[in-house]
C-alpha cells in the first residue's frame, strides 16, 4: 500500500473495512505528520491527540468484534473548523477573546460526523470570528498554502484547506459565509463544496440569521465531498431552512456515478465588485474550463449577469451586523483585531430597519439572478480574481499595518464572485483545474441550480474523470 496519506477518505474507509489498515495506524500516521510538519503551515490551533487515539482504539474494537453495520467513514481521520463547537475541546473562534472558551456541547455537524465514523484530530485555524477571507490571527501563525508557504491559504476555512492539502487529514469540515470554503480550496488545490442553504444543519445554537453561512467539506476528490454530504445532510428539528431531500434511495455519492447528460452552462467573468481586475492566470483557468466543458459535450454560452452596485452595499451591511454574532464582553473589545473592530463599528451604525432593508435587497436580487439564469444547468466563473496572496498582503505587519478599510477593500478585489451565491443560497464548488507556471493552484467555480447539489456533483465528477487533480501534491506531501 502507498503512504497512508495518499488514500482518499473513501479509500481509507474501504481499507479499514477490509482490514488492510486499522484506525489506530491511520490516526498515528496523521498525528505524526501534523507534529512534524504543521509548524511550516499553521493548519491546526488544537490537536486532540489522546482523544483521537481513544476513539481509534474504540473503532478497532468494533472491527475486532465483527460489527456488521459500521458507519460509512468508520475510522477515517478528519478535522473540525475552530468556529464549530466541540464539547470539551477549546473552540477559539480565531480570537484572543475566546482563547480559553471550552464549550459543553457539540455542533450538530460535529456529532453527525462522529456518527459517520470519523475521528477528529483537532481544530483547524480560522480568522477571528470567521470574518476575513485569509487566516492570520493573534493566537497562532498565519495559515499558509503548502504550494508556496510564503503565501496565504485563504479563509475563513484556511486551516481546514491547508490540513487536507498538506496530507494532515484526508478530508476536513469547513464553513462558507462569503466564499470561506471555495476561497481556500482554490489557493490550496482542493475541491471545495458550498452546499445549498439548509442542506446541513447549523444547530443547535447557531445565531446566524442572515442565511449566508453554510457548512461543507474540503476534500481532495468530488466523491469524498459527496460522502461528507451524505453523512451530514440530516435535517434537524427546529432548523429554520431545510433543503429538499434527495428522492428515496438516492445519495449524493451515487450522483457522482451518474452521467450528467448534455447541460447548458452559462459563463461570465465580469466581476460584480467595481474595480476588481481579473489576473491573467485566473482568466486562463476560466477559459480552459469552458473549453473542457465544451469538449465534454455541454453547451457553453456567454452570459451577462450585471449585479446592481447597491447589492454590494447590502451585503456589506449584513456582514458588518453579522460581526456581532459572537457575544463579546465590551471590556475586551480592544483585544479584537483591527479588522474585526472596524466591521463591528460599522455594524453598530446599522439600524434595525436598515438591516431589514439590506436583507430584503439580497433576497430580491438573488431571486432576480436565479430567474435570469433559470435556462442554465450551471454557471461558470473564476473562483478568485487573483492568485494566492503573500502573507501579510491583506492586513500588513505589526510594524506596518494596513488600514482595516483598505484590508476589507483588498478582500473584495481578491474574491468578487463567491458571496453572490451565499446570498442566493445556491450550491457552488471550486474545482482545482489550473496551476500557474510557478506551481500555484487556481480554481474555477461552478454554481448549481437551487438545492441542486446532486446534479452539480455529477458534473464535477465528470470533469474530474477527464481532468483529475488528486495526484497533484505540494512539496510537503513527500516529507
Amino acid at each position: 500500500m502507498a503512504e497512508l496519506h495518499e488514500l482518499t477518505a473513501l479509500e481509507a474507509a474501504a481499507a479499514v473495512r477490509t482490514r488492510q489498515v486499522g484506525p489506530v495506524e491511520l490516526v498515528e500516521h496523521y498525528l505524526n505528520r501534523i507534529e512534524r510538519l504543521d509548524e511550516q503551515i499553521g493548519a491546526f490551533t488544537t490537536v486532540t491527540a489522546e482523544r483521537a487515539r481513544d476513539q481509534a482504539r474504540a473503532a478497532e474494537r468494533q472491527l475486532a468484534a465483527g460489527v456488521d453495520d459500521l458507519p460509512p467513514l468508520h475510522g477515517v481521520p478528519i478535522a473540525i473548523k475552530d468556529l464549530n463547537l466541540t464539547a470539551g475541546v477549546a473552540t477559539k473562534l480565531g480570537s484572543a477573546v475566546f482563547a480559553d472558551f471550552v464549550p459543553p456541547i457539540d455542533d450538530t455537524v460535529v456529532e453527525l460526523l462522529r456518527q459517520a465514523g470519523t475521528i477528529s484530530l483537532g481544530k483547524t485555524a480560522t480568522p477571528e470570528l470567521g470574518l476575513p477571507c485569509y487566516t492570520e490571527t493573534d493566537i497562532g501563525p498565519p495559515v499558509r498554502t503548502p504550494w508556496d508557504p510564503t503565501r496565504l491559504a485563504g479563509g475563513s476555512s484556511g486551516g481546514a484547506a491547508a490540513a487536507v492539502a498538506s496530507g494532515f487529514v484526508p478530508i476536513a469540515q469547513g464553513s462558507d459565509g462569503g466564499g470561506s470554503i471555495r476561497i481556500p480550496a482554490s489557493v490550496t488545490g482542493l475541491f471545495g463544496l458550498k452546499p445549498a442553504r439548509g442542506r446541513i444543519s447549523r444547530g443547535p445554537l447557531d445565531a446566524e440569521t442572515s442565511g449566508l453561512s453554510v457548512l461543507g467539506p474540503l476534500a481532495r476528490t468530488v466523491r469524498d465531498a459527496a460522502a461528507f454530504l451524505d453523512a451530514t445532510a440530516v435535517p434537524q428539528p427546529g432548523d429554520p431552512t431545510w433543503a429538499p431531500p434527495l428522492p428515496k434511495g438516492e445519495t449524493f455519492l451515487g450522483s457522482c456515478d451518474r452521467e450528467p447528460g448534455r447541460l447548458r452552462i452559462g459563463r461570465y467573468i465580469a466581476p460584480p465588485i467595481p474595480g476588481a481586475v481579473v489576473e491573467d492566470e485566473c482568466r486562463l483557468a476560466w477559459e480552459r474550463a469552458a473549453v473542457l466543458l465544451g469538449e465534454l459535450g455541454h453547451e457553453v454560452h456567454e452570459i451577462d449577469l450585471p449585479i446592481p452596485a447597491y447589492t454590494i452595499d447590502a451585503f456589506e451591511t449584513v456582514w458588518a451586523v453579522a460581526s456581532h454574532g459572537a457575544p463579546i464582553d465590551p471590556a475586551r473589545e480592544a483585544e479584537l483585531r483591527p479588522l474585526t473592530r472596524y466591521l463591528r463599528e460599522r455594524g453598530r451604525g446599522v439600524s434595525g430597519p436598515d438591516y431589514t432593508a439590506a436583507l430584503g435587497v439580497l433576497t430580491m436580487v438573488s431571486r432576480q439572478q436565479i430567474q435570469a439564469t433559470a435556462g442554465f444547468d450551471a454557471i461558470l466563473t473564476p473562483t478568485l480574481a487573483q492568485t494566492p496572496r503573500p502573507v501579510g498582503w491583506f492586513c500588513g505587519t505589526a510594524d506596518d499595518p494596513v488600514d482595516p478599510a483598505e484590508d476589507f477593500r483588498r478582500q473584495k478585489m481578491f474574491t468578487p464572485w463567491t458571496a453572490v451565491y451565499n446570498a442566493s443560497g445556491q450550491p457552488a464548488a471550486s474545482l482545482p483545474l489550473h496551476w500557474t507556471p510557478q506551481g500555484l493552484p487556481v480554481g474555477v467555480m461552478l454554481v448549481g441550480r437551487p438545492a441542486g447539489e446532486a446534479a452539480l456533483l455529477a458534473l464535477c465528477a465528470q470533469i474530474e474523470s477527464v481532468a483529475p487533480w488528486a495526484h497533484r501534491h505540494p512539496p510537503i506531501w513527500e516529507q
